[in-house]
């Protein structure tokens, strides 16, 4: 693709405008059929895409770095790149809100540099006032997209709606399936597989029973990267829904372990945020 907002062919694709889960592609350019949930609308193609940030200085990053670990230096010299895919260690900040209707977080380098962002997408109405006036929407399906500093999805992730145990299921930007992220227990420690292509490719495993830290293995049991959760403040942690936690991944993985890797983070705090033994 020359443009990372137009594929090379027709067919549906995440929204790049940030609204919808799917808009479909004509071969030429977005159109204003979008579908969310598996049913189709209609919505004209406008606007340059939702990109969440948030109003965190480069010290508090940089802070956040060292009480998860310090910096990570696994990926060899001249590491980064400035993407998510790329980046040794990821931060990832949400959005404070008193009340939260629509998850948005910000995705930084370890030096404070903003490289990407997360989007709910596809809410209906009738979602945000159920999530305004009750705990409900823990057993919905959520849709979030991974995105650049265009606004370009990177990855989607789907939380279909659930009973006991979740799953997230991880795509890439043409909207093909990379694999999974499933919960193994509920009781204890809690864990999470990595599944891809029919198999277990990794495995996410809390530290502590109130599941704020993991360790991510691959399919040899080797930890190939961490999950630290960090603390903001008394306040802002009792009266906002602000999550933070820092990413270490220790050397370059190869697909699907890659994106699974990058999404842990995102799929472990939508799969837990409403259960009061998880992130929140």
């Amino acid at each position: 693709m020359s443009d990372p907002r137009e594929p090379a062919a027709p067919d549906w694709y995440p929204d790049p405008f940030g609204r919808h889960e799917k808009r479909y592609y004509d071969g030429g350019e977005w159109t204003d059929r979008v579908s969310s949930h598996g049913r189709e609308s209609v919505d004209a193609p406008t606007g340059d895409g939702r990109i969440p940030t948030v109003n965190r200085s480069t010290e508090k990053i940089r802070d956040d770095v060292q009480r998860a670990g310090g910096v990570d230096g696994g990926f060899g010299a001249g590491a980064g790149g400035g993407t998510i895919f790329t980046e040794p260690v990821l931060v990832v900040n949400q959005k404070a809100k008193v009340i939260e209707l629509n998850n948005e977080y910000a995705i930084f380098d370890q030096g404070g540099n903003q490289v990407g962002a997360v989007r709910q997408v596809g809410q209906s109405t009738a979602k945000k006032l159920m999530r305004l006036v009750s705990s409900l929407d823990q057993f919905m399906t959520h849709k979030l997209q991974i995105v650049d500093m265009t606004g370009t999805p990177l990855l989607a992730l789907t939380r279909p709606a659930k009973v006991v145990k979740s799953r997230i299921v991880v795509e890439d930007a043409e909207g093909l399936e990379l694999g999974q992220i499933v919960q193994e227990n509920m009781v204890g420690k809690i864990n999470f597989g990595l599944h891809a292509d029919g198999r277990k490719v990794g495995a996410i495993k809390a530290e502590n029973w109130r599941a704020w830290n993991f360790s991510i293995t691959d399919e040899g049991g080797t930890e190939v990267a961490r999950i630290t959760k960090t603390w903001e403040g008394v306040a802002k942690t009792l009266f906002t829904t602000a999550d933070n936690f820092v990413v270490h991944i220790h050397r370059p993985l190869d697909e699907p372990l890659r994106s699974l890797v990058v999404a842990s983070a995102l799929g472990v705090d939508t799969a837990l945020k409403q259960d009061s033994r998880g992130f929140g």
